[in-house]
């Protein structure tokens, strides 16, 4: 190893050491000191953006880490990797619709053996504050399959990468370990099932299921009230489960609040690890922003990044969504985009927040609960209502501002202080536990 690659490589464990990892997995991977001359160290960058990024966001702190490391170091300087294909090549003057590019192929080959997308790994992952457990979760499930983390199950909302996390478990244990791996929706599974029934196949499909080292099985919730479906993967289950081959789930839900979905089931998915991936963090939104820009080959200044991370909130999908709007508008100026176009583009674009009543938040938590919604209304005491009824005041005083009078008056005419005593017990109840704060989380994603 030479002095060189030395001297970077504990720059980058400085930089690491300092950096959220989705920061200094966005900006610092392929990068190298590229030469040493009289005191100016000149490092090595993949493409224009990552060295517009830092010259002027990480210069200062790259320089002093150098100085500290070495003697005589009085500069810095960042070029473009040469002879090498940049990882974000120039947006081509186009005139096509931005509606009409192809895909990429990795984003239309499926592998036929796995159903795996090679695209998802977790090189491609980008990991934040939103989904730092998960994400944790999995390195550790692919050093030891079938015996830390069994099952493994990801939950939360649309477009957040619990799909892309699954199947980055697979693709790895597929390629890197031989592991036999299937991944596949829960509606495939019971379609499947259906025809195997159909067919007289029955031992068939089930001989399949039990060959496979690895299941990874995605949207679960979709095995709502299917019971025979859900009896078969239940033996699926205990089979791979008593051999020590990894399991793997996703739902847009915790499993004890899907409904329809059998207790013992529920009692499998419990005895794993069960993880949540909520949405991204202004950090995790600007390194998602500067990532997927730089696959689009879209040059943003730093300053545009950070106004679309703090002006733009929503899920990866939606995101990304945004960045294909500015990306057209770039190819429709020839790549000149400046920052007032990206706050016109983001006015253009951002979803207005929709308007919350009393009565939209009795009727969510009403239905989470399975209770009539007039129930919450009137003053019983039965123990099915006074828990939705405290989880609606107490959501109507923290997240709306709503005051106790107003609060009591909405809700049958009660007295302000029974509306407080409400709400204390809920912030007490929820900092000692975690299925109520599971519960209140859902009901907020649902509102």
């Amino acid at each position: 190893m030479s002095d060189q690659t030395q001297l970077w490589n504990s720059v980058l464990s400085d930089m690491e050491a300092n950096l959220s990892r989705a920061n200094f997995s966005t900006w610092f991977r392929n990068t190298y000191i590229a030469r040493q001359e009289e005191g100016v160290i000149t490092v090595a960058v993949p493409n224009e953006f990552v060295k517009e990024w830092l010259s002027t966001k990480f210069h200062k702190m790259i320089l002093k880490s150098l100085r500290e490391l070495s003697d005589g170091v009085r500069g810095v300087e960042y070029i473009i990797h040469k002879g090498e294909k940049k990882s974000s090549p120039d947006i081509p003057h186009t005139k096509t619709m931005c509606s009409s590019e192809e895909l990429p192929l990795s984003d239309l080959y499926i592998d036929k053996q796995s159903n795996l997308n090679p695209k998802y790994t977790f090189d491609s992952f980008i990991v934040g504050s939103f989904n730092t457990l998960a994400y944790a979760a999995s390195q550790a499930i692919i050093k030891k399959p079938g015996i830390v983390y069994n099952p493994f199950f990801v939950y939360g909302g649309t477009g957040v990468g619990k799909t892309h996390l699954i199947q980055a478990i697979g693709n790895y244990l597929k390629k890197d370990m031989g592991k036999n791996v299937m991944y596949l929706t829960s509606e495939k599974f019971l379609v499947e099932y259906i025809s195997s029934l159909q067919n007289d196949t029955v031992n068939v499909f089930k001989e399949k299921y039990r060959t496979y080292d690895v299941l990874i099985m995605d949207d679960i919730q979709f095995l709502s009230n299917k019971e025979k479906t859900q009896e078969e993967l239940f033996h699926v289950f205990n089979t791979l489960y008593d051999a020590n081959k990894q399991i793997v789930f996703s739902s847009d839900m915790h499993p004890n609040f899907i409904p329809g979905l059998e207790a013992r089931l529920k009692s499998r998915f419990n005895a794993g690890m069960i993880v949540d991936i909520s949405q991204p963090e202004f950090e995790a939104r600007t390194s998602i922003f500067s990532m997927k820009a730089q696959e689009k080959g879209l040059l943003l200044d730093p300053q545009a990044i950070e106004y679309l991370a703090m002006t733009v909130e929503g899920n990866i999908r939606e995101l990304e969504g945004v960045l294909n709007t500015v990306s057209c508008h770039a190819q429709i100026k020839n790549n000149i985009i400046t920052l007032d176009d990206i706050k016109a583009i983001v006015r253009g674009t951002n979803k207005p927040k929709s308007i919350i009543s009393f009565k939209d938040v009795t009727k969510i938590v009403a239905g989470f609960y399975s209770i009539e919604e007039k129930d919450i209304y009137e003053k019983t005491r039965r123990k099915e209502v006074v828990k939705p009824r405290q989880v609606v005041m107490y959501l109507l005083r923290e997240d709306y501002n709503a005051s106790y009078p107003l609060i009591g008056k909405k809700l049958g005419g009660r007295d302000h202080t029974t509306v407080m005593h409400s709400y204390e017990k809920m912030r007490n109840d929820l900092s000692n536990d975690d299925i109520l704060r599971n519960e209140v989380d859902q009901i907020r994603a649902l509102l």
